[in-house]
């Protein structure tokens, strides 16, 4: 394989897998499925195919939060959707969302289903239909707004960027790593100023856009993602971290962090989710002591 240094794009790109990383099995050019499968549909409105990535999670969270409320219309069945198996190219998955990225949810409580994809659109969805965790007046909706907008464009910089070249990428390569970091600190800086005088991000409430963001963020400096808080030196951002804990510590966060995941500790691990008595009885442990 050439170097970062030394290589020379050609004149028309050609697809080399070798060079690929870590999901150079399943990334592609094209779209479209790769293979017919039906995906399964369970009794609950809300049907949701997904991985406890940081943005399933935000769905996850939104769900079980609504659910705390008790908003029994919110019930969900959350499926399994393992992108390193390519799950997310089936014709069924390709069906609910033409790009072929979790997560993806189906509203089934409507005479014809409405499907709904993008963690941002998903979270905007269920936050008008259920008229919770989005502010009433127009300026404060609006500044919820503009921070969940904000989330869905840095954390491409996040994960696309500084997570691919510092966790995934076949080789440790400088300028991509210094200028990504670089990037992602600035998106810290940006959020510690902000919470120094506050507890959420907007409104002095707890919203969709601190649920974006703390999916994202709250995680990377709580020291989640890509094994990389003491290389961002994330105990600087205290603001950021304060916010971050009080968020951790709700029930429905805990809940929804478990949900279709598949790494770490077995009790950690819900990788299906159709009943609240799941997250007692089907964990991972449990699972495999059976």
């Amino acid at each position: 394989m050439e170097s970062y240094k030394n290589y020379t794009p050609p004149k028309v790109w050609i697809n080399n897998k070798e060079n690929g990383g870590k999901f150079a099995n399943i990334n592609r050019e094209t779209s479209g499925s790769t293979h017919e499968k039906t995906l399964p549909v369970g009794k609950h409105p809300f049907q949701l195919y997904s991985q406890g990535t940081p943005n399933g999670v935000k769905v996850t969270i939104m769900l079980e939060e609504l659910l705390d409320l008790g908003i029994r219309e919110a019930e969900y069945d959350a499926w399994l959707i393992r992108i390193s198996n390519g799950d997310q190219f089936s014709s069924g998955f390709v069906e609910i969302n033409p790009n072929s990225k979790i997560p993806s949810l189906l509203d089934k409580s409507q005479e014809q289903p409405i499907r709904i994809f993008e963690s941002g659109s998903i979270l905007l969805y269920l936050a008008d239909k259920f008229d919770k965790f989005i502010p009433k007046k127009i300026e404060d909706r609006t500044e919820c707004l503009n921070w969940l907008f904000w989330q869905m464009a840095s954390a491409p910089y996040l994960g696309g960027g500084f997570g691919h070249f510092y966790a995934y990428a076949p080789e440790k390569y400088e300028y991509p790593i210094n200028r990504f970091t670089m990037e992602v600190k600035r998106q810290l800086d940006v959020l510690d100023k902000l919470l120094s005088d506050k507890n959420f991000i907007c409104c002095e409430e707890y919203t969709i856009a601190d649920i974006a963001i703390w999916s994202w963020y709250g995680a990377l400096v709580l020291g989640r993602l890509y094994d990389s808080e003491e290389f961002l030196d994330v105990k600087t951002y205290k603001n950021v971290l304060k916010w971050a804990k009080i968020i951790n510590e709700r029930k429905a966060v805990k809940r929804g962090i478990k949900v279709n995941k598949i790494k770490g500790k077995l009790s950690s691990q819900l990788h299906e989710r159709h009943s609240s008595s799941d997250f007692i009885h089907n964990t991972q442990d449990k699972l495999e002591k059976s």
